[in-house]
């Protein structure tokens, strides 16, 4: 099947670049461009597109709050969004993340990468970017007036195991290389994945491992 996308950057430039990188690859397609936030949300609903392209800085609505109100629409849920930024020191994609971006990626990224990365967000998974993301919430979670909307009592709603995968995730590793660490089934580790997402609400892994952090479950000094 064919992955299709939608571009939502402000510069044309960027957009028809983005674009051709894009569809050049057989099983991905272009199906929209959009200049603003409005036009991205919109564009989303009208063309059914499997991932949004998003930058975070655009007149009107930027990427932030476009992101939010894709994936806070239940008709939406399965648009996935992909974060463009100038790379991890945009202090906005942890917000993004938290408003249930499913990852992001810099600008200056090769063809293969940005194939690869829209593949990831549409079958589901969190782009990671290894330690990339790892390390922005790190810095956020240690600025000096970070906010955190969950708390460590919030974890007492899932399993032990639901609680060691999750921090599996949030260490970056893919649903095989959890299995081979805990000895279960691929199946087993996505469902216990899954199970916290649903407990605690999480759009998908990527706002799992915001979660991972806020709750300090995970913690910034152990990304050395």
């Amino acid at each position: 099947m064919t992955v299709r996308v939608v571009l939502a950057d402000d510069q044309a430039l960027v957009r028809a670049g983005f674009r051709v990188l894009v569809d050049s690859a057989p099983d991905l397609e272009v199906v929209g461009e959009a200049d603003t936030g409005h036009e991205a949300v919109r564009l989303a609903r009208a063309t059914r597109a499997d991932v949004v392209l998003m930058d975070i800085r655009m007149p009107e609505m930027d990427g932030l709050a476009a992101t939010q109100a894709i994936t806070s629409d239940e008709e939406l849920s399965g648009v996935k969004v992909l974060v463009l930024t100038t790379f991890e020191i945009d202090e906005y994609v942890f917000a993004a993340l938290r408003a249930g971006a499913s990852g992001f990626l810099g600008k200056s990224v090769e063809a293969g990468e940005l194939q690869d990365a829209i593949r990831v967000v549409a079958r589901g998974d969190a782009l990671l970017s290894p330690g990339a993301t790892k390390s922005l919430i790190a810095r956020f979670l240690a600025a000096p007036g970070a906010s955190a909307e969950h708390t460590p009592k919030s974890l007492e709603v899932l399993t032990d195991r639901e609680r060691e995968v999750m921090a599996l995730v949030a260490s970056g590793l893919t649903n095989d290389e959890i299995a081979d660490r805990l000895r279960i089934s691929r199946m087993t580790a996505k469902t216990h994945a899954n199970r916290a997402m649903l407990k605690l609400g999480a759009h998908d892994r990527a706002q799992l491992v915001v979660i991972a952090y806020e709750t300090g479950l995970v913690r910034p000094r152990s990304l050395s």
